[in-house]
Formats: structure tokens, C-alpha cells, sequence
């Protein structure tokens, strides 16, 4: 049986501000995959994380876990994370989880950016 595969993208719009680009299929096997851009986009010197979710297929409980712990990072290094492109059904499921309440979620890419530089 082959294991959920995600592929991320890491994009720099300002000195302060990466894009990660979510693709795929955000499981538990998603972990090191979403460390790795998280890691490389801060060692860069972005503060503000922007997570595009246009390309998520799919994603469990486990993948809600990830983005927690990614969130508890960001919080305990004084960033911000925001995200873009959820579906509806995401954004439900961040809503019934209170997700929404911890990270800002905006319809556009170019809308989360706006946000981030404010």
C-alpha cells in the first residue's frame, strides 16, 4: 500500500514573509515533509508563515495534529501563521476544531499577504 505523499513548495514574498505551497496529502506521513519547509523558510528569516492550501487533496486528523504542533512552534518563536485556500470542507473542519480562532485564514493568497504586512 503506498503512503500519502506531500510535497511542499517554500516561496519568499518579503524579508518577513514565506509561502509554503501544500500539495498533496497532509497524514502523519506528512511530518518531516511540512518540518523540513517550516525549518527552511524560518531559517531564511521569514516571521510570518503563510501556508497555501490550493493543491491539498487531503487531509485527516493526523494532518490537523501537524498544523498544531507546526502552530505551537510559531507561537513559541513569537511568528504568525496564516493560511489560504482552504476548501469549505476545511474550512469547516477548522472551525469545528477552532483552528480559525489560532491561525488567520483568508480566501487568497493575495489577501493572506495583505493580512501579514499589516
Amino acid at each position: 500500500m503506498p503512503q500519502p505523499q506531500l510535497a511542499t513548495n517554500v516561496r519568499k514574498v518579503t524579508d518577513d514573509i514565506a509561502v509554503l505551497d501544500i500539495e498533496g496529502e497532509l497524514t502523519a506521513f506528512a511530518d518531516k515533509t511540512l518540518t523540513d519547509a517550516y525549518t527552511l523558510a524560518t531559517d531564511d528569516g521569514a516571521r510570518v508563515i503563510i501556508l497555501n492550501f490550493d493543491n491539498l487533496q487531503y487531509m485527516n486528523s493526523s494532518g490537523i495534529g501537524l498544523l498544531v504542533t507546526l502552530l505551537v512552534r510559531v507561537n513559541r518563536t513569537k511568528q504568525r501563521l496564516l493560511t489560504c485556500g482552504l476548501s469549505d470542507h476545511y474550512k469547516t473542519i477548522f472551525e469545528l476544531t477552532r483552528l480559525n480562532e489560532a491561525i488567520g485564514t483568508y480566501e487568497t493568497e493575495a489577501d493572506a499577504i495583505q493580512a501579514a504586512q499589516s
